[in-house]
């Protein structure tokens, strides 16, 4: 891996850049009504970047969030207005609502630890008693969290986000019903695909009082998969799912005692390790999308990103 092939970071300069920002796995660069978002090589797990870069990951996420949100926008309308280059995506600006819509259709991850602590309300809602481990709920539940720009999102119930002004009670409705909508296409896509779609998050924003869909949706960062034909037989034994999701990933850090509290320290990523969460990565893709992946043409990454992007500015 060189350090072209990947993409830790990018710094670019556009003509008519009104601003720059840096989340955990995206640099945003802001066009005042547009920006254009570089999917990087970077991973974060427990909301701490690892220091490694995986390569195509980016790729991977930038090209599953655009089948996706192509895909979706007779049901929401999106922010996604062109892919120019396979780890770059531009779109609206939008005023983004402070929260995240996390929707879960099967008790996993998250939703299962604070089921197995005795806790039976998770962000305001009721669990059923005596569920066991990656069992599908009865109907999809909505558990939000917080959107922190920094450190972990937390948790919130409905009631919460409407009384603390965080958004509208008419616009939160909204948001809940294009959450279930979305969560109920990719269900059927991911069915088509031998996939059981279990729990995913969707981000909203707003621009002259339109609610806009953002960022990604379905990628292995955003959700979890479940492979259907050894799902009922792996729940029956209680075994463990085969799952398509980040999930491998934090399940490696925690077996190494890290996740993400003060005084905690990251596993050694070795090559090796790097090279077995690409592969995981174009595993999703494919399985995903039904496509082969064809990882963009090696070389110096940044270079390219940077002229396809600037060919599109001022195209």
């Amino acid at each position: 891996m060189t350090e072209n092939s990947v993409v830790k970071e990018t710094n670019f300069n556009f003509e008519g850049q009104t601003g720059f920002y840096r989340g955990k796995v995206r640099d945003v660069y802001d066009f005042g009504d547009k920006v254009v978002m570089i999917a990087s090589d970077r991973i974060s797990a427990f909301d701490v970047i690892l220091p490694r870069p995986i390569t195509s990951k980016g790729q991977v996420l930038n090209q599953i969030a655009s089948k996706f949100l192509n895909a979706t926008k007779d049901i929401a309308p999106n922010w996604l207005l062109a892919t120019p280059d396979p780890n770059a995506s531009v779109g609206i600006k939008c005023e983004t609502f402070p929260v995240e819509m996390v929707v879960r259709g099967y008790l996993v991850g998250h939703a299962w630890r604070t089921y197995k602590s005795g806790l039976r309300t998770l962000c305001g809602v009721s669990l059923p008693e005596g569920m066991v481990e990656n069992q599908k709920f009865p109907t999809p539940i909505i558990t939000p969290t917080t959107k922190a720009h920094e450190g972990h999102d937390e948790d919130i119930s409905r009631e919460e986000i409407i009384s603390r002004g965080l958004v509208s009670e008419e616009k939160y409705a909204q948001l809940e019903k294009y959450a279930l909508a979305l969560f109920a296409r990719g269900t059927e896509m991911a069915a088509e695909k031998g996939l059981i779609l279990a729990d995913t998050k969707y981000e909203f924003g707003e621009k002259d009082g339109v609610i806009y869909l953002i960022d990604e949706i379905h990628t292995p960062d955003s959700s979890r998969y479940f492979y259907a034909d050894v799902y009922e037989e792996n729940l029956e034994k209680g075994l463990p799912q085969k799952q398509l999701s980040k999930e491998f990933v934090r399940e490696w850090l925690i077996a190494n005692n890290f996740q993400g509290k003060e005084g905690q320290t990251i596993p050694e990523m070795t090559d090796e390790k790097v090279e077995e969460i690409s592969k995981r990565y174009i595993e999703l893709y494919e399985k995903v999308t039904g496509e082969k992946f064809e990882a963009s043409a090696s070389g110096d990454v940044i270079a390219r990103i940077e002229a396809n992007v600037k060919n599109y500015l001022n195209s």
